[in-house]
């Protein structure tokens, strides 16, 4: 990979940990109402779901932020999106004035996992661990 394609893979990597990081310190901060929340999703152990999502979100970022065992984070984590485009944002099942927002969110959601599929493709490149490790 070139430098220049490394460089847009970092900026790609660091924009990708700017949705997962952020959610995930909140699910942590906010542990209580994020339980009650996924409970009311009628996801089941919503506990044992919630700290998978936290440790999934924190961890997962800070390893594509790193570029550490990239292409298997990536796609643990483009499996996670679909699992929560599926549970938090079945426009489908949404009520009418709730459609248009469910809707985006469920294919932000697929659209984030095309990115992550291209990142579990292509690598994390030059500048990051794994880039390090192939170096030498």
């Amino acid at each position: 990979m070139k430098a220049s394609q490394s460089a847009l893979n970092l900026i790609g990597r660091i924009l990708i940990v700017t949705l997962f990081l952020p959610a995930g310190l909140s699910k942590l901060a906010g542990f209580e109402g994020a339980l009650a929340y996924f409970a009311s999703l009628g996801i089941p152990a919503p506990t044992f779901a919630l700290i998978a999502t936290i440790v999934i979100e924190i961890a997962g970022s800070m390893a594509l932020l790193l570029g550490f065992q990239t292409r298997l984070v990536a796609i643990v984590m483009a499996i996670f999106t679909l699992l929560a485009a599926v549970t938090g944002h079945a426009y489908w099942a949404a009520p009418a004035d709730a459609v248009f927002i469910a809707q985006l969110l469920f294919f932000k959601n697929i659209a984030v996992m095309g990115g992550l599929l291209v990142l579990a493709s292509a690598g994390a490149g030059s500048f990051s661990i794994d880039g390090r490790k192939e170096a030498k």
